[in-house]
């Protein structure tokens, strides 16, 4: 189904501003209304203008009519009371301009008069919906007289309809660990995850996760101004990666209207099928800090991890990590413990659609995973050692690790940016999938703190996105590589 909900001009004006920062809005469905899971699941939020005044004092109406102002994807399903439903329309984004639908202008007079019959009948009520074969003519509609929508419909399109990641596929396998490395460094940072969320398979195998990024098409046109005006003549910090023989490497930038601004960076250095594992590192500049997630796959059915060498070999050198830190020597410099490192033991089941939501999974610093490989408790039959849910018994779910990170309570102490830059280097070198987040701000450690407990998306500030141009070819054609 194709959802259309339908609002009055006061209606939309008491919502929409909160919709750049929420990119949700959940609506009440007609009792009786299918809700069967087909269809497009796009959703068009129209503003009924027809009754408004003539002073209206929405600048972007020169007339009365319906408008399509607001595009988006219908996420959830909701069963409210007993016979009861409603739709959750996340993400969302606002058109260019308001398509109108009414007039000899509009969209409903371009279509056949079965379709506009059954649009019209979808918009007679605050929330309706159209079958496939009048969503396509609707569609053929708005792109031939509104073709800037074309970027806003793939895009959400392909949030509605995820790549399945096949886990016994090596490039799948590494692909879906750094979506999850992408993801939760949003989460850290509290930049919406929608921004890097929309995605098809890069030509290469060997590519990064953001090689394969749709572009979010707010970075056009819906935030208020251009982030690439934003940047000016300041490049990415790690633009000059992109030009190394030997690293394939995307970059992708949010920036949010306080001036807080998250680089995200994945490089690879080694073909797929050699690869040990990804890595997740957040660097916080103001403080001079960063902390690495090393990523390991929990089996699909027992939910375990059989010690290996490799494990044991790949601790030893994040115990190297702690080397780099100082003393702390100001109170935003103190942490809970030396650990910078962790290891998140992670299960996705197989062939599965990815989600807004980051892979389930435990978090368990370096250290303590040391005290877990003497204790008892993670002795197999035959000798080995294993983790799971059951011998751990506790670890950190990803809400608690990103709160101690937003709050600067892990993390090294007084690490430069020369060393981050040399250590994520040589972990791609190493043969990592490596994310790299750099968040700088002008926040003082107060202000972060406050942010981070107010960290609700009703006060989450509006997000520009900006993915730099190639300084090289493609990257699945970089010499060397």
């Amino acid at each position: 189904m194709t959802y259309i909900v339908t609002l009055t001009s006061a209606q939309m004006s008491e919502n929409e501003s909160d919709w750049p920062i929420t990119e949700r809005f959940t609506k009440g469905l007609p009792t009786g209304l299918d809700t069967s899971d087909t269809g497009t699941r796009l959703a068009f939020l129209v503003c009924d203008n027809r009754a408004s005044p003539t002073n209206n004092s929405r600048r972007e109406f020169s007339e009365r009519g319906r408008f399509i102002t607001w595009l988006g994807s219908v996420q959830r399903f909701n069963t409210v009371g007993p016979v009861d439903s409603s739709i959750t329309i996340e993400p969302m984004r606002r058109c260019p301009q308001p398509v109108p639908l009414d007039g000899p202008d509009g969209i409903l007079a371009s279509l056949s008069s079965t379709h506009r019959s059954h649009l019209e009948q979808a918009l007679s009520g605050s929330a309706g919906h159209c079958g496939m074969t009048t969503w396509q003519a609707l569609r053929e509609a708005l792109l031939r007289s509104h073709p800037e929508l074309t970027p806003y419909i793939e895009w959400l399109l392909a949030n509605l309809n995820p790549i399945r990641f096949e886990v016994d596929d090596a490039a799948d396998r590494a692909w879906q660990e750094q979506r999850d490395a992408a993801q939760s460094l949003t989460r850290v940072t509290d930049f919406p995850h929608s921004a890097l969320s929309a995605w098809g398979r890069p030509a290469s195998r060997d590519a990064p996760y953001l090689a394969g990024l749709i572009p979010d098409p707010v970075e056009n046109s819906l935030i208020d101004h251009d982030v690439r005006a934003g940047l000016g003549s300041e490049a990415p910090l790690f633009d000059d990666w992109r030009r190394l023989s030997d690293v394939r490497c995307d970059i992708h930038v949010l920036e949010d209207t306080t001036g807080r601004r998250l680089e995200v960076v994945n490089v690879n250095a080694t073909p797929v099928e050699s690869r040990l594992g990804t890595d997740m590192i957040y660097y916080h500049h103001p403080s001079h800090s960063f902390v690495l997630v090393q990523y390991k796959r929990l089996s699909s059915r027992a939910k375990e991890y059989r010690v290996n060498k490799q494990l044991l070999d790949q601790m030893d050198r994040l115990d190297q990590v702690a080397k780099l830190s100082s003393k702390p020597a100001r109170s935003h410099e103190w942490r809970l413990s030396q650990d910078s490192c962790f290891l998140k033991f992670a299960h996705w089941r197989e062939s599965t659609a990815p989600t807004s939501e980051l892979a389930h999974g435990m978090y368990i610093p370096v250290s303590y995973a040391r005290v877990l490989l003497n204790d008892d408790c993670t002795l197999g039959s035959r000798g080995g050692r294993i983790f799971s849910y059951e011998r751990v018994g506790r670890y950190l779910v990803g809400s608690e690790f990103a709160d101690l990170v937003k709050h600067g309570l892990v993390g090294t102490v007084g690490t430069s940016v020369e060393q981050l830059r040399d250590f994520g280097l040589q972990r791609a070198r190493e043969g990592y999938s490596v994310v790299l987040g750099f968040e700088t701000s002008e926040e003082t450690p107060r202000a972060r703190a406050t942010r981070a407990r107010n960290r609700s998306t009703k006060k989450r500030p509006k997000v520009n996105s900006y993915s730099p141009p190639a300084s090289q070819p493609p990257l699945f054609d970089i010499p060397g590589s």
